[in-house]
Order: C-alpha cells, then structure tokens, then sequence
C-alpha cells in the first residue's frame, strides 16, 4: 500500500507579510515541487475550503491564499483550472464563496466554478483497490464520489487551525467535504481511519496532488469554527498531505504522531508524519523545529454533546440519533449554537478586533474596486432564530395543554 511520489516528505515553509504575499505563494509552490506534483496535460481542481459561511479569521480559504496559488498556477502554464466547493448541512457554500470573498478572486480569473452537490454533477460508486478501514463498514451499500473529481489534479486549500474531532485540521481533513455526501457525518465516530481512506481514494483518483496551506491567520480553541484567531505570517505547501499536516501540527504545538490519522497514514507508507524524517525548504528547518505556539483543542457545547454519541454513553443509540428523522435537529443545534449564539455575542468582537490587524485589513481591501470592500458581519441569523421561537411555542403549547388536561380530569 505504500505510496512514493514526487515531493514525499517535502513540506515548503514561508514566512509572509500582505505587502509581498501573492509574489510569497509563487515562490512557495516552485519550493514544494508544483511541476513535478501535478500534471500540466491535466486539468486542475482547487478545493475550496469554506467552514462557515461569514468570514472568521482562520476558518475559511484566504482570499489571497486563493489568488496566490491561481496566479503561481498560470505563470507555470496551467490553463485549465476549476475551483470547487462542497456542500454541508450548516454552512451556505454559495453565501460563503462571496462573503469570503472566494467568487471575487474566481471571476477576476474567468475559473470555472463549481458547486459538487449541484444536480448537474454525477456521483459514482467508487470501487477500491484494497479494502479500506473504515468506509465499508460505515456505508455498506458503496461508497459514492464526485466523478468530475477522477482523473484530474487536486489543491487542497485549508488553514492552520484546530479542529474539535481530529486535534488539527488539515490538508487530509479538507478532503472530507469534497469525496463524501451529505451523510458524512456519519463517519465521525471513525474520522481517523476515514480520512486515511480518503487519502487512499485521492491517491487513486487523481493523476496529482498537492496542498497549500495558509496560516497568515492561524486558530486555536474549537475549531473549525469557534477558535481564537493569530497573526502567524507562515504558509506551507507540499505534495504530501501527511507531511503537511504533520508540520501544522508540529507549529502549532502538538506531537503528530500522536495525532491518529497522521500516525496512521504514515506507517501505510501515504505520506511522512514524523517531523524528524521530513525535508523543509524555504524557512530554515531549525526555526520550524523550534516552533511551538501552544494551540490547544477544545469543545463547543455541540461538540460535547456529539463526543457522547460517538464515544460515550450514547453510542448505543449512535444510528437513532444520527441515521433517522431526529438528524436535523443536530443541525439546528450547531447552527443555533454558532449562528445565534457564538458569533453575535463572542465571534463578531473578535472579527472587528481582526479586521484592524495587517490581515484584517488586506481581507477589508479584497473586491472593493467592485463594491466589496470590507466584511459582512451578520447578526443572529434570522431562519434559525424563527425555528426557535418556532420550537418554543410549541413546547409552550405542550405544557400547557397538557396543564389544562391535568386540571380537567380533577
């Protein structure tokens, strides 16, 4: 099963600045071995990562991450590019393209731009060389692809931030959305051992691959989402999703090989993991071995209550409550939870405070020659506010009716 290619164990780093950044991602890409990675006669997909969708410091693809990594890719000749975007059940990816400002940078370059989910884009069956480790067990009915993903190049785009199930999220996590449907929420209680499978299935399907990763904004706390945001300056990028991975892992504080699916992916030979057998080239490998900015993982209320479905008390109920008609409530709750709750009252300080910073202020800059300068900054959101109210006054309803029933029968 193991895996060699150009660029294994390769991780490029930068250290950046606004001023030089797009000129930074040109470089760093060349540094990581692009031309060698990806083939030129293929077309090329870059793989959007949206993980909310207002603009949160660290959460989503940079716009400037975007644009870098379209423009390194023109100068050295590859012509036939598409940005793609997944679906979720919580974030809008067709609201998040434009308030992160995605669609901006993707029609400034005339990219076709693609939403896998939609109708128009078929989902085959997927049939793997070797048995995987988790996928077959989780859906034994197969598992389903996007088929414009075989047979072109894939660029992973995520960020260096933590995640509240997987410690960090990274280039092998931001495969997640792309490869598995709406049900892949199913797979969490095995996340590990499913983003190893979908590591396999990539290095199956696509005559290329490589990530590039920006942590110019870096966050730490319950990720994807709810993090404390850093101005960290660095980028990475690499044909080795295990390495690249390994090495965020490593700046931001944590063993990677400790980290499952790292561990995991390594010793199937799919990549590096260990950052004593990794090459960096860019920033000297002695500064990178001295970082540690001490990120911590931790949980959202959401999160807590999904731990005990997938590893505690309520795991024997795990397919009543997550593969039945009480699902969307679980949406509602993360929704309710970070789109009602955590930015109005705790996020949106914490993006104003961001948008006064040297980043904050490149993002604000994005688009305002076409009108759209600056950051949207919603209140609570209106639909999950009104099925909330909506919910309460029929519990209210209950409890009253069952109130005057009680007094009837006296």
């Amino acid at each position: 099963m193991s895996q060699d290619f150009p660029g294994k164990g390769r991780v490029a780093v930068l250290r950046t600045q606004p001023e030089t950044v797009l000129e930074d991602y040109a470089r760093l890409l060349d540094l990581a071995g692009l031309r060698q990675a990806l083939p030129q006669d293929k077309e090329t997909i870059l793989k959007v990562n949206i993980s909310w969708q207002t603009w949160y410091p660290a959460c989503s693809t940079a716009p400037w991450q975007l644009e870098g990594v379209i423009r390194a890719l023109l100068a050295a000749n590859y012509r036939h590019l598409i940005a793609a975007h997944n679906n979720t059940v919580v974030v809008d990816a067709y609201v998040g393209e434009q308030n992160n400002k995605h669609l901006y940078v993707t029609e400034k370059y005339g990219l076709r731009n693609v939403h896998l989910y939609e109708p128009n884009y078929r989902w085959v069956r997927y049939e793997p060389p070797q048995p995987f480790l988790a996928l077959d067990d989780i859906y034994p009915e197969g598992v389903y692809i996007p088929e414009i993903l075989i047979g072109r190049n894939i660029i992973q785009l995520p960020l260096v931030k933590t995640h509240v199930f997987t410690t960090i999220t990274g280039a092998m996590k931001n495969a997640f959305g792309g490869l598995l449907g709406t049900r892949r929420h199913w797979t969490h209680g095995r996340i590990h051992e499913t983003l190893v499978d979908l590591l396999m299935i990539q290095q199956d399907i696509h005559p290329g691959l490589f990530a590039v990763m920006d942590g110019t904004f870096a966050g730490d706390g319950p990720g994807p989402r709810a993090m404390r945001w850093h101005e960290k300056d660095v980028i990475l990028a690499s044909a080795d999703q295990v390495a690249i991975d390994a090495i965020s892992a490593h700046l931001q504080g944590f063993d990677p090989m400790s980290i499952p699916f790292i561990r995991m992916a390594h010793e199937m030979g799919l990549g590096i993991g260990d950052p004593r057998q990794i090459e960096i080239v860019g920033e000297d490998a002695e500064w990178v071995a001295a970082q540690d900015w001490g990120f911590v993982q931790e949980d959202t209320f959401a999160s807590r209550g999904q731990k005990l479905i997938y590893h505690g008390p309520l795991k024997p109920f795990e397919n009543l409550l997550l593969r039945t008609p009480l699902v969307p409530w679980s949406y509602f709750a993360s929704n309710f939870y970070h789109n009602v709750y955590w930015y109005p009252f705790v996020g949106r300080e914490r993006v104003k405070a961001a948008l006064n910073t040297k980043w904050g202020r490149l993002f604000a800059d994005y688009g305002r020659e076409a009108g759209m300068g600056g950051a949207v900054l919603p209140g609570m959101e209106p639909q999950t506010v009104a099925v909330a109210a909506g919910a309460l006054l029929l519990a209210a309803g209950a409890i009253a009716g069952g109130w005057w029933l009680s007094r009837r029968r006296r």
